[in-house]
Order: structure tokens, then C-alpha cells, then sequence
């Protein structure tokens, strides 16, 4: 019997991908996106100055878009109305995912892909805990060692740091609860479609 009532759009989920350097977030995010149909990607706000051929807000080859980018006053005014779903400082400048362009992705039905920092996956997790966040973790600290050298752009005192860093960054994901999900990535194809099927049974239960 045909009816004239509207049929409601299926609130989509944020899914938080974050990982040490070296783990192939960025890779597994651009396959998520290739993927799956209602998928988009959350643009960050930055007062990080463009480089070469980054125009804001763009979507740029390897479908990632280009970061949004502001003056250190429209950040921080943005900061005090508490607009942003998580922000955070680094090297100098500062980051942060607008809440609003989220917030309408999400009611069309659609999942946005955020890869962002431990950090900021707390916030997420705080300020969304109807998210899904997911922690990219390498086989083992031999080959995110690997991965790091083969990309031959890091020093051996920054290497050092680096893989510091990833040692701190995996125990506060692990200690801080805020993260449902540890993927391995071996193969990016596994791991992409593990993550797909975890996207399926967070949805389907909603």
C-alpha cells in the first residue's frame, strides 16, 4: 500500500583511523573512501600555511582533500565557539576538525573518515562515543621500522624519535580505552576489508 511518509535517512558514523607514522593510515582511508559508496572525508582547519599546489579545501589525486586553512585568530575564534570536534597543537601550528560539515555529512547518511592523531581520537571518542575508532597498529616495531627508513626522508635521530613516538602513542591507545578496534596491517587489502566489516556491524547494530 503506498504510503506518503517519508522515509527517515539512516544517521551515518564518524570512523576515526589513527596510528603511528609508518602504518599506512593515509592508504587505508583513501581505500575506505574508494569503497565504500557513502563514504566522505572530514577536511581539517589549519593555521599551517599552503604549500605548493594546496589549495584549500580541494579535493587533491589519492582523494584526500586539502586542508582548510585560517589565521590564527579565525582558529581560535572558531576554538571559543566550540566548533571544532578535536583540535590540537603541532610544530607550531595548530589543527582541528570542524564539527558543522560533520555534522550535515552525518545526517545525509554518510560516514566520514577522519584520520587523526591519538590525541585527537580521544576527543572524538569524548565528544562522539557513538563513533568508531579504529588504532592501525604495524606487524611488528621491526617493520614500522622498516616502513620509516624505506620512505629514506627521516634522519637516524629523527627515526629514533619516531619510532618513540609510535611506542607512546600505541600505549596510550591501548591504556586509555578510548579505541574499540586494533587493526594490524599487513596487507592493506586485509586490513581495508577488516575494517570494512567493522563498519558493517557497527552500523548494522545501530
Amino acid at each position: 500500500m503506498p504510503s506518503d511518509a517519508v522515509t527517515a535517512v539512516k544517521r551515518g558514523k564518524v570512523v576515526v583511523i589513527s596510528g603511528p607514522s609508518g602504518t599506512g593510515k593515509t592508504s587505508i582511508c583513501n581505500q575506505l573512501l574508494d569503497k565504500l559508496p557513502n563514504a566522505v572525508w572530514s577536511v581539517s582547519a589549519t593555521t599551517r600555511p599552503p604549500r605548493k599546489h594546496e589549495i584549500g579545501g580541494e579535493l587533491l589525486p589519492g582523494l584526500q582533500a586539502s586542508y582548510d586553512y585560517v589565521s590564527k585568530e579565525e582558529f581560535q575564534a572558531m576554538l571559543d565557539r566550540g566548533e571544532f570536534l578535536e583540535s590540537a597543537e603541532y610544530v607550531g601550528h595548530m589543527y582541528g576538525t570542524p564539527r558543522g560539515p560533520v555534522e550535515k555529512a552525518l545526517s545525509e547518511g554518510n560516514h566520514v573518515i577522519v584520520e587523526i592523531e591519538v590525541q585527537g581520537g580521544t576527543q572524538v571518542a569524548q565528544q562522539m562515543p557513538e563513533s568508531i575508532r579504529v588504532f592501525v597498529l604495524p606487524p611488528t616495531r621491526e617493520t614500522l621500522e622498516a616502513r620509516l627508513k624505506g620512505r629514506k626522508t627521516e634522519s637516524a635521530a629523527n627515526l629514533k624519535k619516531r619510532l618513540a613516538q609510535a611506542d607512546g602513542e600505541i600505549a596510550v591507545a591501548r591504556d586509555s580505552g578510548y579505541y574499540q578496534y586494533f587493526v594490524v596491517n599487513d596487507d592493506l587489502h586485509e586490513t581495508v576489508a577488516e575494517i570494512m566489516d567493522i563498519i558493517r556491524k557497527e552500523t548494522e547494530t545501530q
